[in-house]
Protein backbone atom coordinates (compact mmCIF):
# COMPACT_ATOMS: atom_id res chain seq x y z
CA UNK A 1 0.00 0.00 0.00
CA UNK A 2 1.18 3.42 -0.17
CA UNK A 3 1.75 6.06 2.57
CA UNK A 4 -1.46 7.37 2.06
CA UNK A 5 -3.64 4.79 0.63
CA UNK A 6 -4.06 5.75 -2.69
CA UNK A 7 -3.90 3.66 -5.57
CA UNK A 8 -0.78 3.87 -8.18
CA UNK A 9 -2.68 5.77 -10.63
CA UNK A 10 -4.30 8.13 -8.22
CA UNK A 11 -3.27 12.18 -7.74
CA UNK A 12 -2.79 13.35 -4.57
CA UNK A 13 -5.60 15.96 -3.57
CA UNK A 14 -5.09 19.10 -5.69
CA UNK A 15 -6.01 22.21 -4.90
CA UNK A 16 -5.30 25.78 -6.69
CA UNK A 17 -5.97 29.34 -4.75
CA UNK A 18 -6.14 32.00 -7.35
CA UNK A 19 -4.82 35.78 -6.67
CA UNK A 20 -3.08 34.34 -3.03
CA UNK A 21 -1.20 36.98 -3.09
CA UNK A 22 -2.64 40.43 -3.80
CA UNK A 23 0.30 42.16 -5.04
CA UNK A 24 1.92 40.23 -7.90
CA UNK A 25 0.40 40.43 -11.31
CA UNK A 26 -1.16 37.28 -11.09
CA UNK A 27 -0.74 34.71 -8.86
CA UNK A 28 -1.78 30.91 -7.86
CA UNK A 29 -0.93 28.66 -4.45
CA UNK A 30 -1.18 25.38 -5.31
CA UNK A 31 -1.48 22.13 -2.91
CA UNK A 32 -0.81 18.95 -4.09
CA UNK A 33 -1.06 16.46 -0.86
CA UNK A 34 1.59 18.19 1.63
CA UNK A 35 3.39 20.34 -0.96
CA UNK A 36 2.51 23.96 -1.37
CA UNK A 37 4.15 25.67 -3.82
CA UNK A 38 3.01 30.06 -3.89
CA UNK A 39 3.65 30.69 -7.69
CA UNK A 40 3.52 34.92 -8.20
CA UNK A 41 3.60 36.50 -12.11
CA UNK A 42 5.27 40.02 -12.50
CA UNK A 43 5.16 41.98 -15.63
CA UNK A 44 8.86 43.43 -16.30
CA UNK A 45 8.12 45.84 -19.33
CA UNK A 46 11.73 45.24 -20.66
CA UNK A 47 14.14 41.89 -21.81
CA UNK A 48 17.04 40.47 -21.02
CA UNK A 49 19.70 42.15 -23.28
CA UNK A 50 20.17 39.14 -26.07
CA UNK A 51 16.44 40.15 -26.69
CA UNK A 52 16.43 43.80 -26.99
CA UNK A 53 15.25 44.96 -29.85
CA UNK A 54 13.91 42.09 -31.67
CA UNK A 55 10.12 42.67 -30.59
CA UNK A 56 10.48 39.64 -28.66
CA UNK A 57 9.73 38.99 -25.11
CA UNK A 58 10.81 36.81 -22.42
CA UNK A 59 9.56 34.34 -19.47
CA UNK A 60 11.79 33.38 -16.80
CA UNK A 61 11.93 31.57 -13.45
CA UNK A 62 13.06 31.69 -10.16
CA UNK A 63 12.52 28.90 -7.30
CA UNK A 64 13.32 29.01 -3.92
CA UNK A 65 12.55 26.85 -0.60
CA UNK A 66 11.64 28.32 3.16
CA UNK A 67 13.82 27.28 5.57
CA UNK A 68 11.00 24.91 7.30
CA UNK A 69 9.20 23.36 4.15
CA UNK A 70 11.35 20.76 5.16
CA UNK A 71 11.21 18.20 7.81
CA UNK A 72 14.98 19.69 9.12
CA UNK A 73 16.23 23.59 8.69
CA UNK A 74 17.42 24.12 5.05
CA UNK A 75 19.40 27.30 5.51
CA UNK A 76 18.41 29.81 2.66
CA UNK A 77 20.48 30.04 -0.45
CA UNK A 78 21.05 33.31 0.22
CA UNK A 79 23.29 33.56 3.10
CA UNK A 80 26.03 30.34 1.39
CA UNK A 81 26.30 33.34 -1.45
CA UNK A 82 25.35 31.31 -4.36
CA UNK A 83 22.58 28.95 -5.77
CA UNK A 84 22.44 25.43 -5.82
CA UNK A 85 23.04 23.38 -8.96
CA UNK A 86 19.56 21.70 -7.94
CA UNK A 87 17.67 25.58 -8.05
CA UNK A 88 18.98 26.27 -10.89
CA UNK A 89 18.33 23.39 -13.03
CA UNK A 90 14.36 23.55 -11.72
CA UNK A 91 14.60 27.56 -12.45
CA UNK A 92 15.75 26.63 -16.16
CA UNK A 93 12.89 23.97 -15.89
CA UNK A 94 10.45 26.06 -15.07
CA UNK A 95 11.09 28.40 -17.54
CA UNK A 96 11.68 26.52 -20.06
CA UNK A 97 8.11 24.57 -19.83
CA UNK A 98 6.38 28.13 -19.86
CA UNK A 99 8.38 29.35 -22.56
CA UNK A 100 7.01 26.25 -24.47
CA UNK A 101 2.94 27.75 -24.27
CA UNK A 102 4.19 31.41 -25.02
CA UNK A 103 4.08 33.32 -28.38
CA UNK A 104 7.27 35.30 -27.48
CA UNK A 105 6.73 37.58 -30.37
CA UNK A 106 3.08 38.04 -29.11
CA UNK A 107 4.49 38.83 -26.13
CA UNK A 108 6.53 42.19 -27.82
CA UNK A 109 9.51 43.30 -25.10
CA UNK A 110 8.97 42.12 -21.94
CA UNK A 111 9.45 39.69 -19.27
CA UNK A 112 6.86 37.44 -17.74
CA UNK A 113 8.97 36.51 -14.20
CA UNK A 114 7.69 33.76 -12.26
CA UNK A 115 8.35 33.28 -8.80
CA UNK A 116 7.77 29.96 -7.15
CA UNK A 117 8.44 29.48 -3.42
CA UNK A 118 8.03 26.10 -1.86
CA UNK A 119 6.03 26.67 1.45
CA UNK A 120 5.80 22.99 2.29
CA UNK A 121 7.60 20.29 0.76
CA UNK A 122 6.52 16.66 0.48
CA UNK A 123 7.51 15.40 -3.29
CA UNK A 124 7.29 16.95 -6.44
CA UNK A 125 7.77 20.78 -5.84
CA UNK A 126 9.73 20.95 -9.16
CA UNK A 127 6.66 19.96 -10.96
CA UNK A 128 3.56 21.58 -8.37
CA UNK A 129 5.88 24.98 -9.20
CA UNK A 130 5.60 24.73 -13.74
CA UNK A 131 1.60 23.32 -12.78
CA UNK A 132 0.90 26.64 -10.83
CA UNK A 133 2.94 29.47 -12.37
CA UNK A 134 1.46 28.11 -15.79
CA UNK A 135 -1.86 29.98 -13.97
CA UNK A 136 -0.26 32.88 -12.27
CA UNK A 137 1.22 33.52 -15.35
CA UNK A 138 -2.45 33.07 -17.12
CA UNK A 139 -3.96 35.20 -15.05
CA UNK A 140 -1.60 38.39 -15.34
CA UNK A 141 -1.20 37.66 -19.23
CA UNK A 142 -5.14 37.47 -19.60
CA UNK A 143 -5.21 40.69 -17.33
CA UNK A 144 -3.07 42.65 -20.08
CA UNK A 145 -4.89 41.83 -23.02
CA UNK A 146 -8.24 42.44 -21.07
CA UNK A 147 -7.35 45.68 -20.83
CA UNK A 148 -5.85 46.24 -23.80
CA UNK A 149 -1.89 46.54 -22.98
CA UNK A 150 -1.74 43.56 -24.98
CA UNK A 151 -3.48 42.98 -28.84
CA UNK A 152 -3.89 39.38 -28.23
CA UNK A 153 -3.21 36.67 -25.37
CA UNK A 154 -0.01 35.42 -26.10
CA UNK A 155 -0.79 31.88 -24.43
CA UNK A 156 -1.24 29.14 -26.71
CA UNK A 157 -1.39 25.94 -24.55
CA UNK A 158 -1.78 25.07 -21.47
CA UNK A 159 1.22 23.17 -19.51
CA UNK A 160 1.39 20.88 -16.68
CA UNK A 161 3.71 18.35 -15.28
CA UNK A 162 3.74 15.39 -12.80
CA UNK A 163 6.09 12.65 -10.85
CA UNK A 164 6.08 9.47 -11.41
CA UNK A 165 8.24 6.84 -10.79
CA UNK A 166 8.88 2.85 -9.47
CA UNK A 167 8.41 1.92 -5.61
CA UNK A 168 8.96 -1.91 -4.80
CA UNK A 169 8.90 -2.62 -8.52
CA UNK A 170 5.16 -1.03 -8.53
CA UNK A 171 4.85 1.96 -10.89
CA UNK A 172 3.20 4.68 -9.44
CA UNK A 173 1.75 8.42 -9.93
CA UNK A 174 2.59 11.58 -8.07
CA UNK A 175 5.11 10.40 -5.54
CA UNK A 176 5.29 11.90 -2.41
CA UNK A 177 8.87 12.39 -0.48
CA UNK A 178 8.46 9.17 1.40
CA UNK A 179 7.92 7.43 -1.83
CA UNK A 180 10.65 9.82 -4.10
CA UNK A 181 12.83 9.09 -1.09
CA UNK A 182 12.84 5.28 -1.61
CA UNK A 183 11.79 5.27 -5.72
CA UNK A 184 13.89 2.40 -7.88
CA UNK A 185 12.96 4.94 -10.82
CA UNK A 186 12.05 8.71 -10.65
CA UNK A 187 10.78 10.59 -13.77
CA UNK A 188 9.10 14.19 -13.95
CA UNK A 189 6.63 14.81 -16.96
CA UNK A 190 5.88 18.65 -18.51
CA UNK A 191 3.17 18.18 -21.11
CA UNK A 192 0.95 20.55 -22.86
CA UNK A 193 -2.91 20.58 -23.04
CA UNK A 194 -2.51 18.98 -26.83
CA UNK A 195 -1.03 16.39 -25.35
CA UNK A 196 2.81 16.96 -26.49
CA UNK A 197 5.72 16.67 -24.53
CA UNK A 198 7.96 19.19 -23.06
CA UNK A 199 10.33 17.63 -21.42
CA UNK A 200 10.58 14.23 -19.87
CA UNK A 201 13.21 13.10 -16.73
CA UNK A 202 13.98 10.18 -15.52
CA UNK A 203 16.59 8.60 -13.94
CA UNK A 204 17.56 5.49 -12.42
CA UNK A 205 17.89 5.83 -8.75
CA UNK A 206 18.16 2.19 -7.96
CA UNK A 207 17.40 -0.11 -10.79
CA UNK A 208 17.62 0.09 -14.61
CA UNK A 209 13.85 0.14 -16.32
CA UNK A 210 13.02 -1.28 -19.99
CA UNK A 211 10.69 0.01 -22.50
CA UNK A 212 7.46 -1.74 -21.21
CA UNK A 213 7.88 0.45 -17.72
CA UNK A 214 8.73 3.50 -19.52
CA UNK A 215 5.50 3.27 -21.64
CA UNK A 216 3.69 2.46 -17.84
CA UNK A 217 5.37 5.64 -16.41
CA UNK A 218 4.89 7.61 -19.54
CA UNK A 219 0.79 6.76 -19.24
CA UNK A 220 0.33 7.03 -16.03
CA UNK A 221 2.17 10.90 -15.73
CA UNK A 222 -0.04 11.54 -18.99
CA UNK A 223 -3.45 10.58 -17.44
CA UNK A 224 -2.06 13.07 -14.41
CA UNK A 225 -0.95 15.83 -16.75
CA UNK A 226 -4.44 15.37 -18.32
CA UNK A 227 -6.34 15.53 -14.65
CA UNK A 228 -4.23 18.87 -13.77
CA UNK A 229 -4.47 20.75 -17.26
CA UNK A 230 -8.50 19.88 -16.23
CA UNK A 231 -8.26 21.61 -12.92
CA UNK A 232 -6.78 24.60 -14.23
CA UNK A 233 -8.98 25.23 -16.93
CA UNK A 234 -11.90 25.53 -14.58
CA UNK A 235 -10.62 28.18 -12.84
CA UNK A 236 -8.40 29.84 -15.80
CA UNK A 237 -10.50 29.76 -18.97
CA UNK A 238 -8.78 30.93 -22.13
CA UNK A 239 -9.89 31.42 -25.54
Amino acid sequence: MRPDQRKNDELRPVRLITDYQKTADGSALIEIGNTRVLCAATIDQSTPPFLRGTGQGWVTAEYSMLPRATVTRTPREVTRGQLSGRTQEIQRLIGRSLRAVVDLAALGEMTVILDCDVLQADGGTRTASITGAFVAMGLALKRMADCGALKQLPVKDYVAAVSAGMVGGEVRLDLCYEEDSQAEVDMNVVMTGSGRFVEVQATAEKTPFDDSQLGQLLELSRAGIRRLIEIQKEILPLP
